[in-house]
């Protein structure tokens, strides 16, 4: 897997760093780091990261609205992290959910299920790798 540039958004600053340095050890690069979802969605969209890891509970906002702003202006794999169980919270399609705490490995597999998301038809009904929105719904 190449080496991807990540943006990560976590409230929990200790988290974050965490995140960061396991990214790193795995070969990849953290561009930005986020904490509220107004910061996520200015980042995502100023940053063009390869991949975001979002928690999908934020103090202030909510990192799966967060990624809904993202995802209506084109595709981005993500993964969602939260402490709290995502189960009965319907995320978007294409969305790969992790529990923490979770592993390298756990992870590695996460990233690798995200990015073959980038292949799924999108919600808008356009080409999720080109952002683009054909009309068809």
């Amino acid at each position: 897997m190449r080496a991807l540039r990540v943006l990560v958004v976590e409230d929990e600053g200790m988290i974050a760093l965490a995140i960061e340095d396991i990214l790193t050890q795995m070969g990849h690069r953290v561009c930005g780091t986020a904490g509220t979802e107004s910061d996520a969605v200015a980042a995502s969209h100023r940053l063009n990261p390869d991949l975001i890891i979002i928690d999908g509970r934020l103090r202030i906002g909510s990192g799966i609205l967060a990624m809904q702003k993202i995802l209506s202006h084109g595709f981005v794999p993500h993964i969602y992290i939260s402490g709290d169980s995502l189960v009965g919270v319907t995320l978007d399609k294409g969305a790969v959910a992790l529990q923490k705490p979770f592993s390298e490995l756990q992870l590695d597999d996460a990233i690798g299920r995200a990015l073959a998301a980038r292949t799924l038809p999108s919600t808008s009904g356009g080409d999720p790798k080109s952002g683009e929105k054909n009309g068809n719904s």
